[in-house]
């Protein structure tokens, strides 16, 4: 299925798992440039600020599912956001995500897993704020793309009608849940089973009718990007990934991970984050 919009830029760039990231030098080198300016009497430039992260986690969760990156951020001295992504639809919770966006002074890295990738395409449009987009097994829709026909186009995804539980809203929406029983063959394959059974018991639903919502114009057309891609995904295929980050132009980590390898490998994917804080600065 071709994509309707033939979005290109440069093509995607494979970077090896768990590369490191100098960010000491940052701390060397300014107390050098601030002596410097003393003695010549011109005054020094201030340190670049470190952006904001805010991440944005995906269906069938909640924010809790960004603890362990969370962790690694804050130690290394950033300023994280992780809001609730309300999961009722594309349009909707992209603009109540481009709302609280715009209460952030300064760069942002704005980070989404599954769904939140999404969400943060199109709630990223047009803020000059955000410098970076990372993906973490995430959708990287073109416009008129579907959460359904991206998870489909490839062969692979066990998301499917019989994995999922729908229960019916007093205002007439439809949740989805993932059945317990599969939820960790399709979304924690790589988790201890008590550590999945219990991700299943507090799984966030999803309204039924953003699978088929169609997304908007794309921020990652505009906004450099890197991409996480889980090659044991059971949920959105290697090949999906690989062909929205090709699109993209991603800057590419590949990792044996399931589709919640922020959960399973936090320090790779904290590594990808810094990475692409660095390039804000």
């Amino acid at each position: 299925m071709k994509s309707p919009l033939n979005l290109r830029k440069r093509p995607a760039r494979l970077t090896l798992a768990g590369s490191a990231l100098g960010l000491g030098l940052v701390g060397a080198i300014v107390p050098a440039a601030t002596a410097s300016a003393a003695k010549s009497g011109t005054p020094a430039s201030a340190p670049s600020a470190k952006p904001t992260i805010v991440l944005v986690h995906g269906a069938w969760a909640d924010g809790s599912s960004w603890n362990g990156v969370i962790t690694g951020l804050q130690h290394d001295g950033y300023t994280v956001d992780a809001p609730p992504n309300p999961l009722n639809g594309a349009a909707s919770d992209s603009a109540y995500l481009a709302s609280y966006l715009k209460t952030i002074t300064g760069p942002i890295v704005l980070v989404g897993h599954s769904y939140g990738g999404f969400v943060i395409t199109n709630a990223a449009t047009g803020n000059t704020n955000v410098k970076a987009l990372v993906y973490v097994d995430a959708y990287m829709p073109a416009q008129g793309e579907t959460l359904n026909g991206l998870t489909t186009q490839f062969p692979g995804s066990r998301v499917s009608p019989d994995a999922l539980n729908f229960a019916p809203e007093p205002g007439g929406a439809i949740e989805a849940y993932i059945k317990q029983a599969d939820f960790r063959d399709i979304l924690a394959n790589d988790l201890p089973a008590r550590q999945a059974d219990e991700l299943a018991a507090t799984q966030r639903p999803i309204n039924a009718a953003a699978l088929d919502e169609p997304s908007g114009t794309p921020a990652w057309a505009t906004i450099p990007s890197w991409d996480v891609i889980g090659t044991a995904d059971h949920a959105l295929p290697e090949a999906a990934q690989a062909f929205m980050a090709q699109r993209a132009g991603s800057t590419v980590t590949k990792v044996d991970a399931s589709h919640l390898s922020m959960i399973s490998h936090p320090a790779l994917v904290r590594n990808v984050i810094e990475q692409a804080a660095h390039h804000t600065s």
